[in-house]
């Protein structure tokens, strides 16, 4: 309960500009919790999917591969349709790599999408514990300005005390948010890398039947 007393204690003699922190605290905090369970679903679904494709795939069975994709909605059926639906229609690899990297380029903006507000929380709240620090400091030397001579000292060590809260709070605010966008950003990467994998094996299995078919 101390530790709780001090932090609210802390946070009230802080000055105006610790609300605006905890406001920016509190929007980075949700978008940072939306894109991790996001990522995360995104991340077990697909592999749940590839381990029911990637079989059909394998065994040339692209009727079914194509059955799966079509009935599921996450990011890897919607890029395998769009390479199996080409595949069915044309033999040329260029053709169905196309498909896919058109998939691509839809796909990774909504992986992306708000991670960077993340970012830009963390470099804000930095910025408004600096802008409130300083405010704090000029209202502390216009006090002392006008106070008594023997009193300036303990007023001025005071004030600063104060004022120094709200960068060591935009700090607090910034560096968990800075080590939340890496950690989503990494997240992110690790996704688009699956995707590709998958997106090459595929290619790879359909180019290998259809030179078969032409041999045969």
């Amino acid at each position: 309960m101390d530790f709780f007393y001090s932090m609210v204690e802390f946070f009230m003699t802080g000055g105006p500009f610790m609300y605006p922190i905890l406001i920016v605290f509190a929007i980075g905090a949700a978008i940072a919790i939306e894109r991790f369970i996001t990522l995360t679903r995104v991340t077990a679904r697909n592999q749940s999917v590839w381990m029911q494709v990637q079989p059909a795939l394998a065994e040339g069975d692209f009727d079914r591969a194509r059955e799966l994709t079509s009935e599921d909605d996450s990011t890897i059926s919607r890029l395998l349709s769009m390479g199996l639906d080409r595949q069915g229609a044309v033999r040329r690899r260029e053709d169905i790599e196309i498909a896919m990297e058109e998939g691509m380029m839809e796909i990774i903006p909504q992986l992306e999408k708000r991670t960077p507000y993340v970012a830009l929380s963390s470099n804000i709240a930095t910025l408004l514990g600096l802008l409130g620090t300083i405010m704090g400091l000029i209202s502390a030397f216009t006090a002392v300005a006008n106070a008594n001579p023997a009193e300036k000292a303990d007023l001025l060590s005071a004030s600063i005390s104060v004022a120094m809260n709200t960068t060591a709070f935009g700090l607090i605010v910034a560096i968990p948010l800075l080590v939340t966008n890496q950690i989503l950003m990494a997240k992110t990467s690790a996704i688009i890398d699956s995707l590709e994998m998958a997106s090459i094996k595929a290619l790879n299995v359909i180019s290998d039947h259809a030179k078969r078919r032409v041999e045969a």
